[in-house]
């Protein structure tokens, strides 16, 4: 049985997981429909591949649930701690690349809305994220390298074996270093990026007089979600960078930052919430399906009217993907 620290991560890691991967199946479904459509805005191209980077995430997490419930002792193959790390600390940093892709493309939506929308193309969303897949999978291949390094270490004081967690000395020479990089090259030039274009996006929104407050609102809230993803989420776990590189070995407080991080993949429904109509359709619709099937069961409503109104949320849906692709651009 896990001690009580190692309970508490297990919880968080259980509660991120049943949260996060409803929330975004949901906005998967949204955003494939829109994608679908003709000629999709690079937005959507940009909140399907973050949707996608999280699902991954959370794909993963359950190898994550074994190893806090074992103590953080790993009983599976190696080949399996490299891929699931490789996997998971990939889609953590194309997360971040992501979040900035989509700030730049709000910003210049309502920085310069008539140019924006005459050059705007899918290609550059296409374009956009090869580059965030590709930066974040290129520098996690550290991972894959670490495990022919023997990455599987043994425990401290017992025979089993642990996953990430006790470093050789030939191993933290490569390890940090790349740790470094990775916070400078994936953490901090996307969190300047983001903090500026939605520092500019917020500040537009609230001083153009035709903005209704509904708008406004929803940009506080986009510029708040995405400011929390990369300071409470994922600042943690890149500071250990840091003070590792500084100390010379892992800090003991790296699996607590990890758990941070995975925390990004619950808190990106409420940035999809925000970014589009059709997230906030689907959203809803999903919600409207599950409290008229909870008085169906309780003998308040019958079926015919959960179904009635499953269809109600589909039409309203199909109507949403078929309208505008920003929810912000100034006109």
């Amino acid at each position: 049985m896990p001690n009580l620290h190692n309970s508490l991560i297990l919880a968080a890691y259980i509660v991120i997981f049943f949260i996060g991967l409803p929330a975004n199946l949901l906005a998967l479904r949204a955003f494939v429909g829109r994608v679908r459509q003709p000629n999709p805005a690079p937005i959507h191209i940009l909140l399907l591949s973050l949707t996608l980077a999280d699902l991954l995430l959370l794909l993963l997490l359950p190898f994550k649930i074994i190893e806090a419930a074992s103590d953080f002792r790993w009983y599976l193959p190696k080949l399996v701690c490299a891929l699931m790390g490789f996997g998971f600390y990939s889609s953590t940093y194309c997360s971040t690349w992501l979040l900035a892709g989509i700030s730049l493309e709000r910003y210049l939506g309502v920085a310069f809305p008539v140019r924006y929308k005459l050059s705007r193309r899918p290609l550059y969303g296409v374009i956009a994220v090869l580059v965030a897949w590709t930066l974040s999978f290129g520098h996690c291949t550290v991972v894959i390298i670490v495990q022919y390094l023997n990455s599987t270490q043994r425990a401290t004081d017992v025979s089993e074996t642990t996953c990430y967690v006790n470093f050789t000395r030939e191993q933290l020479r490569l390890v940090l270093p790349v740790r470094l990089e990775l916070c400078l090259v994936l953490f901090f030039i996307p969190m300047v990026v983001t903090i500026f274009c939605y520092w500019r996006f917020v500040w537009i929104m609230l001083t153009q007089p035709h903005v209704g407050t509904q708008r406004r609102r929803r940009a506080v809230g986009l510029a708040v979600v995405s400011l929390l993803n990369f300071l409470v989420c994922f600042g943690p776990y890149n500071i250990s960078h840091l003070v590792g590189f500084h100390m010379k070995e892992s800090p003991k407080w790296r699996a607590e930052a990890v758990v941070f991080s995975s925390l990004n993949a619950g808190l990106d429904p409420l940035l999809f919430y925000f970014s589009s109509s059709v997230v906030r359709r689907t959203f809803g619709k999903g919600l409207q399906a599950l409290r008229h099937q909870g008085s169906s069961l309780l003998g308040r409503r019958g079926r015919q009217t959960a179904e009635v109104a499953v269809a109600n949320g589909d039409r309203a849906v199909s109507q949403a993907e078929g309208g505008p692709s920003s929810d912000f651009t100034t006109d």
